[in-house]
């Protein structure tokens, strides 16, 4: 991932946050069939190794899991907040007219040591973590044991599980730092205006605040 080292975001507690916020990632693989993509919900483990460990589930019609097992190379990318950015926010349109538009986002993206688990208890252990993580938040939530045991467990024969240790993880939050303080303010307040744009609006100012007027 190309980092301009200004927007490069290394703290493993905000880049972990991100992939919790954001947990549909993208499981990309390039192995003996090319070069695949899938959308996955992951479960992140932050303590069961140093940088995290990823837990999902594939289909096991999904052939990916099959180049996973054979050792294809593995990257999973984690979307937040984004957000098109146009130069009439900034103050130095008015000043010069020498701006033009450009996108604003967070990203994570890592690779990692992967292992294929077939294991019905694993993989039980791995869809209540998800699920727990999901249903929470809700007054009565569901569980997974609110279904008949045989029906779970037989839903647990089409599935694969995958297990992967984080090794490599970058964090890159472009955010407008790289503008002028008059030119962040207005990309904040542009985007305050924005119906969903709240939260880049506030990555703006909490990152614009870590940088120099």
């Amino acid at each position: 991932m190309y980092q301009p080292p200004h927007f490069r975001e290394e703290d493993l507690a905000t880049q972990h946050a991100l992939i919790r916020a954001h947990p549909l990632g993208l499981l990309v693989t390039a192995g003996n069939a090319g070069l695949l993509a899938n959308p996955v919900p992951f479960h992140l483990d932050a303590g069961a190794s140093d940088k995290g460990t990823l837990r999902l589930h594939l289909a096991r019609a999904n052939g990916q899991w099959k180049d996973i097992r054979d050792g294809a190379s593995i990257l999973t990318i984690f979307q937040g907040a984004d957000s098109y950015v146009t130069p009439s926010w900034y103050a130095t349109k008015q000043e010069n007219g020498k701006v033009v538009p450009t996108w604003n986002y967070a990203i994570v993206q890592a690779r990692g040591t992967a292992r294929i688990v077939e294991d019905a208890d694993w993989l039980l252990s791995q869809i209540d973590a998800i699920t727990g993580q999901h249903e929470g938040a809700r007054t009565a939530p569901w569980s997974v044991s609110d279904a008949p045991e045989d029906f779970i467990r037989a839903q647990l024969k089409g599935i694969v599980g995958i297990e992967i240790e984080i090794t490599e993880i970058e964090g890159k939050w472009k955010v407008s730092q790289n503008r002028n303080l008059s030119d962040r303010q207005g990309v904040a307040a542009g985007l305050d205006e924005m119906p969903g744009q709240t939260d880049m609006a506030d990555l703006v100012r909490l990152y614009g605040a870590r940088r120099p007027a």
